[in-house]
């Protein structure tokens, strides 16, 4: 079981309720990544979803290229989109602690936390709207 603790560092968790963040954190799992393991593959089934809580990670998509840290989530895309595929590659840039959160624990969350819900899609939208920015300037 998740630290709900661990789930606060991140700006989409914060705003929850000690009980409520608790429930979130028990359907979340920690994982760790060795330096250079491969988080995610673009084209491949999205299974679930990291949340960052220690280290960095790679991510790549369409010559697109950022660096995401503690609080940042990965993998949400595949989960909201319809063809539920993966957009990106993440590597693990360094070593990673993450909590990781399944297809089905995804959907019953968003099912039972709207705001969550939300957050989530929103995340999924403006991630989206940047690689298609990317995509049209480069």
């Amino acid at each position: 079981m998740a630290s709900s603790k661990l789930l606060r560092q991140s700006p989409y968790f914060a705003s929850f309720d000690d009980e409520t963040l608790e429930r979130i954190a028990a359907r979340f799992s920690e994982v760790d990544f060795p330096a250079n393991q491969v988080l995610i593959e673009p084209r491949t089934p999205g299974a679930g979803l990291f949340v960052i809580c220690e280290g960095t990670v790679h991510v790549e998509a369409h010559g697109f290229k950022d660096e995401l840290g503690p609080g940042e989530i990965v993998g949400e895309i595949s989960l909201i989109e319809d063809d539920g595929l993966r957009r990106a590659r993440v590597v693990a840039k360094e070593p990673v602690r993450a909590l990781a959160l399944g297809r089905a624990e995804f959907e019953e969350m968003l099912a039972s936390e709207p705001e969550l819900a939300e957050a989530m899609r929103k995340l999924a939208r403006d991630r989206l709207a940047e690689l298609s920015e990317f995509d049209s300037t480069s």
